[in-house]
């Protein structure tokens, strides 16, 4: 996939709906992400303002943001935040396609599991909490790995379970509508 960065920044934006976050509680055990974020679309200058905002209160205040440009279609090289500006940069191979870094020249940094929009509400309740656990040890990529394997495990338990209760192997000879000429034998 091919980034784009918009170099130009907007002083006005469009109000965001509070960004819908999981941290790991305060002074909990370090592990490798810090939380999860679960924007609702790909446009960052539309989600970045409000999870900048949350953070803020919480953490300090954020003044640099990295990412990787595999799922995030273009990438605002500066992003406005209540009256000032947070910068926004990439990085190819180098960091997690999952993944988003939060930087404070007061604090410190923070990592944050990215879970996609289109993630179902209750795959991203998993994720939110597992990412929040304390001490955890999956990396966001894990996480997301960690998700597909059980929504294919989930689909395929499914499927049996539709095989041995009458689905298509049920051996039904006169499915309705068909004349007694047309039933399988």
């Amino acid at each position: 996939m091919t980034a784009t960065i918009d170099r130009t920044a907007i002083n006005e934006r469009v109000p965001s709906p509070p960004a819908r976050l999981s941290l790991t509680p305060t002074g909990s055990a370090p592990g490798l992400l810090d939380g999860a974020w679960w924007p609702r679309s790909r446009d960052l200058f539309r989600e970045l303002p409000a999870l900048t905002d949350v953070l803020d209160v919480c953490w300090g205040r954020i003044t640099h943001i990295t990412l990787n440009p595999a799922h995030w279609p273009v990438i605002p090289h500066k992003v406005p935040v209540s009256g000032r500006t947070v910068r926004v940069g990439w990085f190819g191979a180098e960091q997690d396609a999952n993944k988003l870094i939060l930087l404070s020249y007061t604090v410190g940094r923070w990592d944050l599991l990215v879970i996609p929009p289109e993630t179902g509400a209750a795959a991203a309740a998993r994720l939110m909490s597992a990412a929040a656990t304390p001490g955890g040890l999956l990396s966001a990529s894990g996480l997301m790995t960690s998700e597909d394997t059980r929504d294919a495990s989930e689909a395929l338990s499914r499927e049996e379970e539709w095989e041995t209760e009458g689905g298509a192997a049920s051996g039904v000879r006169n499915p309705v509508g068909l004349p007694p000429s047309a039933r399988g034998r």
